[in-house]
């Protein structure tokens, strides 16, 4: 037995040796197999120098159990202690894979392959290789020699005898070699259609790019020919069988496992195209129907097994359609559409373990890369490699990537796929996952020379390298877009004009010529302005390219920056607030509207901070009307207290329109708004109280400039249509009615003069030209129309709805609500409407058919000629006025007995029907969908266009960004056209079945 204080010095030393459960090591090293060794210090030493020492035992503990006798163990043992080289190269394997564990305990002599340490060792390639698999005659067996090979890879890699790069390189070189002696097999199993025909085998992915992982699919594209005298039919179907052998000689599970998995699906027409075509159908394809990711998939072929003089036709056939690939019609909205990082199929608790796919991955630097060498490998054949980091180091060294930022990603990129090649080397697994458990992320961090701290570490440098690769991302496309035009460094290699047109172009600037000339005029100079726009540029210049206009979005940040560019906070604010120049790009490039709008007090930039005076939140009606109120108080008659009114509202809409468009486009910091209702009834809300706080403004203004503190007679504006029921689009006139009362001891005839001359004065005052959008007030619902009196009294009203008021007006006054003037009165205006609006009895069968009439008669003559019904947002079927015809036809039937129903808000009223079971659940969120999404319609036309309409817009390009606006990437515009007329083509049977049936 041991005694105490020894054991207490072993389990000491242990400890110092990086093991985690030195007792369970004791016991190990006790054992009957390391009892001759377990004394000696190299072996400890060399145990505590791997990623896992108790995972590195152990392993060493079962090849020793598995070693056929006696005298096969003491070799190893000998073996072992005397040679450095394999004492590092087999602890190093054991320490870091347990699969390759499994694998030596399964085949106890493949130790021996880690034994020769010759130069021709050091760094292997297929020929190498191929003599490794030689022996192989069986599936079963090329498992074998596969997974020996394997071995002595993973060795030289755990060692650091090679780099990231010369390890994913043998792993292809490996690959090249199975492939080649599984197609041998399968042709030795069916020599007769062997004899038909030619079959090369094109290696692509990170095969073909010679930078292949441990465990990742193969991807191969198979080209076939038939041999001189044969049928092409029957060699085609030889060359077919031939093929799927392979790769189920590769793919399938045996009792050594799989090799990996060998993947076609790159091939024309993908899995749905046949596995094998000749080489003038692969040109026909490709000529005709391919898409660019195909052509930038085809940036790594390589011929490598089979016939590789086939092979290498095909390459060469295929190789100048690759090169012009940016000069195809849809190069700049594929481009667009591949740029948008595609994490939603990634689980959202997966997202920020993505090595590849996720936010600052690989994909983003190998994406970035062969997007440029599509761009300008057309002129420079000096790009035109498969390899991710030669190509990278290409660009550097012709100007077209920034040398530091060249040399940051590549030392990201080969941080990132070294943890990529560590965490699949453990199981042999392929994942792209970093691990949770802290004892995976030890063993990982140890791998890679993290040894003082290894999780803490390891989560700090993994961080950094992915936030390098986020950061760098964008601004590898733009940054020497700067140079190209600065100037400021001499000497160092930078894009010719050409280039820089072509990679705007590319980018899906229509006007490059004109965009150079502004970043040349940003840029320019060394000025610490100048200075600061070469920081921000890259970056904004990637938010532009994700627009719909890129060029118009950088043409209003210079015009921003024209009239900012001496106010010492803007660029600062840009700088330092995170969310600013995102916010600031989103809404200069998103249309027309939110521009305007900035452009006509670049101040209101500031809202677009999250520091002091800045946020997007939209400020709540009281806030509003006590700024505006307080304002025109401030201000020297009317003219100037309106002016100030209408500044606040302009100030107040630019708010507004920046939070839409920024909530709809999200930001690094905040996603996509999920609830397009929520975006609806923000808008609605902000609009509408901004209006109603400006109507507050201007009546004060009109009242203390004609008459004091006090009219002659109390006055209330009542609001109607969408104004009455918070529903207020970008571009809506204000629906309203005017009441009001004489004072006691006033004159009717003195009040109703006082009365009507202060509309008169509102009226005019609001749409006097400024620096300030119009707003227009609509007073034509009021009793008689357009040919009745502007402004009533309330006995005037009340006497009229009770003796001549039609049905319509009933209905109109579903949306009364009082927005601004004298309270009380209002409140009383609103109890004479009540029973109109909701009569006590319901709705006699002939209302009910008056509304079915003028509805129908709406529909049939106040649709605009020429326009198509199915897009028309507001008369066409299942439109707003469908809606909202339907729900008030509730409210006037149910709304005297259903107190839910007593609302002038659509939505609020439909929710409250479903409530009340007057609408089923289906059928009430179906007319909620295509309310919602027809008034999004309305309001991205105005935010694009600036100006008001009720369709879709005709140019493409603004179509195009009404689609970005409602969450359509590029090319989906066909999907936003067909999904909105299937939203209103449901909404409108369920109309019929309401409206019209019930």
């Amino acid at each position: 037995m041991m005694a105490p204080g020894r054991r207490s010095s072993t389990f000491t030393r242990l400890l110092r040796h990086g093991f985690t459960d030195p007792s369970a090591a004791e016991r190990l090293l006790d054992g009957p197999e390391l009892s001759p060794v377990r004394d000696d210090p190299f072996l400890l030493e060399a145990l505590g120098g791997t990623a896992d020492p108790d995972l590195a035992l152990h392993g060493l503990v079962r090849l020793l159990e598995a070693q056929s006798g006696h005298t096969a163990r003491r070799e190893l043992l000998d073996t072992l202690i005397a040679a450095k080289p394999l004492r590092d190269r087999l602890l190093g394997v054991l320490g870091a894979s347990a699969a390759l564990a499994d694998h030596l305990a399964r085949h106890p002599r493949d130790w021996e392959a880690l034994v020769t340490y010759e130069p021709r060792d050091l760094h292997p390639g297929v020929e190498e290789f191929e003599r490794g698999l030689a022996e192989a005659t069986d599936p079963v067996l090329l498992r074998v020699a596969y997974r020996r090979c394997l071995l002595s890879i993973a060795a030289r890699d755990v060692c650091g005898t090679t780099d990231l790069a010369e390890t994913a390189a043998e792993l292809a070189d490996l690959a090249t070699a199975t492939l080649r002696a599984a197609l041998g097999l399968a042709q030795a199993e069916a020599p007769a259609d062997a004899a038909l025909c030619r079959l090369a085998v094109i290696a692509m992915g990170k095969c073909g790019g010679h930078e292949l992982n441990y465990v990742s699919d193969v991807d191969v594209i198979f080209v076939g020919e038939s041999v001189d005298g044969a049928d092409e039919g029957k060699a085609l179907r030889a060359a077919t069988k031939l093929a799927s052998h392979m790769m189920r000689i590769c793919s399938e599970t045996t009792v050594e496992g799989s090799i990996w998995p060998v993947d076609a699906n790159l091939r024309p027409e993908g899995r749905n195209g046949p596995l094998v075509r000749t080489l003038s159908s692969h040109l026909a394809y490709y000529q005709r129907w391919a898409k660019t990711w195909e052509f930038q998939a085809l940036l790594k072929a390589r011929p490598v097994a089979g016939d590789l003089e086939l092979g290498a036709e095909y390459v060469a056939a295929v190789e100048p359609l690759v090169w012009k690939a940016a000069e195809r019609e849809n190069f700049v909205v594929d481009v667009q559409r591949m740029r948008r990082r595609v994490v939603e199929n990634i689980p959202a608790a997966e997202v920020e373990r993505e090595l590849k796919l996720g936010p600052g991955g690989l994909r983003d630097v190998e994406f970035a890369v062969q997007l440029l060498q599509l761009v300008h490998g057309r002129a420079d054949v000096s790009l035109r490699s498969g390899t991710t980091l030669d190509a990278l180091q290409a660009l550097a060294g012709g100007g077209y990537v920034g040398r530091s930022d060249a040399e940051q990603l590549d030392v990201a990129y080969r941080f990132l796929r070294s943890m990529e090649h560590r965490i699949q080397l453990y199981r042999l697994r392929r994942t792209h996952l970093v691990p949770e458990s802290e004892a995976d992320l030890r063993r990982l961090g140890r791998s890679l020379g993290l040894r003082t701290d290894p999780v803490v570490e390891l989560t700090r440098e993994w961080k950094r390298h992915a936030a390098v690769v986020r950061r760098l991302h964008e601004k590898l496309f733009y940054r020497p877009l700067l140079d190209a035009v600065a100037q400021l460094a001499p000497g160092e290699a930078r894009l010719s004009p050409e280039a820089a047109r072509e990679r705007l172009v590319a980018l899906g600037y229509a006007d490059p010529a004109s965009a150079l000339r502004h970043i040349e005029a940003l840029a320019s100079g060394v000025t610490r302005k100048a200075a600061i726009q070469r920081t921000l540029l890259p970056v904004l210049l990637g938010w532009f390219a994700d627009s719909a206009d890129p060029d118009a979005g950088l043409l209003n940040f210079r015009k921003v920056s024209d009239a900012l560019g001496k106010t010492p906070w803007y660029l600062r604010l840009l700088r330092d607030e995170g969310a600013a120049a995102e916010n600031l790009a989103r809404v200069l490039s998103a249309g027309r509207l939110a521009p305007d709008l900035l452009m006509r007090a670049p101040e209101a930039v500031a809202l677009l901070g999250d520091g002091d005076g800045g946020g997007l939140e939209p400020r709540g009606r009281d806030q509003l009307e006590q700024e505006t109120l307080a304002a025109v108080g401030r201000a020297e008659g009317a003219v100037q207290a309106v002016t100030a009114a209408r500044g606040v509202r302009r100030r107040e809409l630019f708010r507004t329109a920046a939070a839409d468009i920024v909530a709809s486009y999200g930001t690094e910091s905040h996603p996509v708004e999920a609830d397009q209702g929520a975006l609806v009834d923000l808008v609605g809300g902000a609009v509408s109280d901004l209006t109603a706080a400006t109507l507050a403004g201007t009546l004060r203004a009109v009242v203390r400039d004609g008459w004091g503190d006090t009219l002659p007679t109390r006055f209330a504006v009542v609001g109607m249509g969408r104004f009455g029921g918070h529903e207020l689009g970008y571009g809506s006139d204000a629906d309203v009615l005017f009441v009001h009362e004489p004072r006691d001891g006033v004159d009717e005839r003195e009040a109703s003069e006082a009365a009507n001359k202060v509309v008169s004065e509102m009226r005019r005052l609001l749409q006097v030209p400024s620096a300030d959008p119009p707003l227009l007030i609509d007073a034509d619902l009021r009793p008689e129309g357009k040919s009745g009196p502007l402004v009533r009294t309330l006995k005037s009203y009340e006497a009229y709805y009770r003796r001549w008021s039609l049905v319509w007006e009933s209905q109109a006054l579903l949306r009364a609500e009082v927005v601004a003037g004298d309270e009380e009165l209002g409140r009383r205006f609103i109890a004479v409407v009540d029973p109109l609006r909701y009569p006590a009895d319901g709705l006699s069968e002939d209302a009910v058919r008056e509304i079915r009439r003028l509805k129908a008669r709406m529909e049939s003559e106040r649709l605009p000629r020429g326009a198509d019904p199915k897009l028309h947002t507001k008369l066409g079927p299942g439109g707003l006025s469908d809606v909202e015809w339907t729900v008030q036809l509730v409210q006037m039937r149910h709304g005297a007995t259903q107190p839910g129903l007593r609302t002038t808000r659509t939505r609020d009223a439909l929710a409250a029907a479903r409530e009340a079971g007057l609408i089923g659940e289906e059928e009430a969120a179906t007319l909620d969908e295509a309310w919602v999404l027809a008034t999004r319609v309305r309001n991205a036309v105005m935010l694009v266009r600036g100006r008001a309409g009720d369709t879709f817009p005709s140019g493409a390009r603004e179509l195009v960004a009404v689609g970005r606006y409602l969450g359509y990437g590029p090319g989906r515009v066909g999907d936003m056209l067909d999904d909105y007329r299937r939203t209103a083509r449901r909404a409108r049977g369920v109309v019929d079945e309401l409206f019209y049936g019930g």
